[in-house]
């Protein structure tokens, strides 16, 4: 059984691949001020090693967000409303609540396919 690339329709242009692109495409707060901090410590990173790998590394990872966020805004918005949710539950001392789901049955809602 192979994997079959999912088909990817954006809502909008992908950005490019740079930094400027990048940041300009992260529509949620929060996706915005991780790539901010995030670029501080690459950045520092490489002035100590004089290595720009890690920089490459940094600017795929957060490509993939972006495309992720031209794709489904409101998904983004979701993910960290939930995670939101989930940390509150853990302040609280309350058990967090689990659907009973394996990955591979939501997957299967979701329609993604292995």
């Amino acid at each position: 059984m192979s994997a079959q690339p999912q088909e990817f329709t954006p809502e909008g242009p992908l950005p490019e691949k740079n930094l400027r692109a990048i940041r300009r495409a992260l529509v949620v707060p929060q996706d915005r001020e991780g790539f901010d901090a995030g670029l501080d410590v690459v950045l520092a990173e490489v002035r100590a090693s004089l290595d720009l790998g890690r920089l490459s590394e940094f600017i795929h990872t957060w490509w993939l967000i972006a495309c992720d966020s031209v794709k489904d805004p409101q998904g983004r918005r979701d993910v960290y409303e939930r995670a939101a949710h989930v940390q509150e539950l853990a302040d609280g001392g309350q058990p967090i609540p689990r659907s009973g789901k394996t990955w591979r049955q939501l997957l299967a809602e979701r329609g993604v396919e292995r």
